[in-house]
Formats: structure tokens, sequence, C-alpha cells
């Protein structure tokens, strides 16, 4: 599984599943919006069946196969923040469009 997480979005990763008392971070997409599809994120107490596993310094990674195989392979996620906002930032090679508000993308 070629999913990356930058430095910045580990630290947050491990961040929220120590607050949250989980074992890790759960990644997919579902079907939604404008432009067809939109990220999940949420944290877990362990993988869903069929799910590909990483283990990370802190955390495991769950990525939902499907979702990998359709949209997901090649996924680089990032943690920014600056004075005003924060939050994670995907960089997905697979995204061929977005929608205006940036909710959804198709690949």
């Amino acid at each position: 599984m070629d999913v990356e997480l930058t430095d910045a979005a580990k630290k947050r990763v491990r961040e929220l599943v120590s607050q949250a008392g989980c074992k890790g971070l759960r990644l997919a997409v579902r079907p939604a919006g404008c432009s067809g599809l939109e990220y999940l994120m949420d944290l877990a107490e362990g993988p869903s069946e069929g799910d590909l596993v990483r283990v990370c310094d802190g955390f495991e990674l769950y990525v939902d196969a499907p979702s990998y195989a359709t949209a997901l392979t090649g996924l680089r996620l990032d943690f920014q923040q600056d004075l005003l906002s924060s939050g994670f930032v995907y960089n997905n090679p697979n995204q061929k469009g977005a929608c205006g508000c940036g909710q959804s993308f198709s690949v």
C-alpha cells in the first residue's frame, strides 16, 4: 500500500488517536457531492473486514481496499496549520476534477 502520510500528518493522527483512546485511522471514499466522491476519515478501534493495514509509529492506518483500488492509490496525506485554520490536505494523483466547494472530487 503506497498511501503516504507526511510527518505533520503522522503527528496529528497520533495526537487524535491518543486523545480518543483508539488504535488507528481509517481512510475511505464514498459516492457523494457534485463531483462523485468524498473522502472519509475516521478514528477506529481496528480494521474493517478487507482493509489494508499499515503499522505506523504510534498508530495503525486502515485503508478501505475498494477505495484504495479506485481512488486512493498513491495518496499523500498532509496536515497543515496556520493562524486561522488547520486541517488534513489530500494530495491525490488520481484526482481528475473537484467541485467548486472542495467537498467532492472525481477520478
